[in-house]
């Protein structure tokens, strides 16, 4: 896969998006004290299938981590994929938390 990612934070509706294949995948956030929680993870089974959930993700985080703000994934996907890339992404976590 190819494509690069290009994400968007459309701050209105408080969440990180992309537009992949015509489709719309987003990733819906809050924040509060420098941590922004990732509350969920919308995108297609067949974006999902075509392999673009963990480069969708891994560039949310890339964003996040710019603005060097703690991440608490608690959309069952992302947290899935911090677990799976615990070594990368656990100093993102808020001090005191495991995935």
């Amino acid at each position: 896969m190819t494509t690069e990612i290009s994400i968007t934070d459309n701050e209105f509706l408080r969440q990180f998006e992309t537009e992949i294949d015509g489709e719309l995948a987003k990733i819906e956030y809050s924040s509060q004290d420098r941590k922004i929680f990732l509350t969920k993870l919308v995108m297609s089974d067949e974006l999902k299938e075509k392999g673009y959930l963990d480069p969708f993700i891994a560039k949310v985080l890339e964003v996040i981590k710019e603005r060097e703000t703690r991440v608490m994934p608690t959309s069952p996907a992302v947290a899935k994929f911090m677990r799976k890339h615990r070594r990368k992404y656990k100093d993102m976590l808020p001090v005191g938390i495991n995935i």
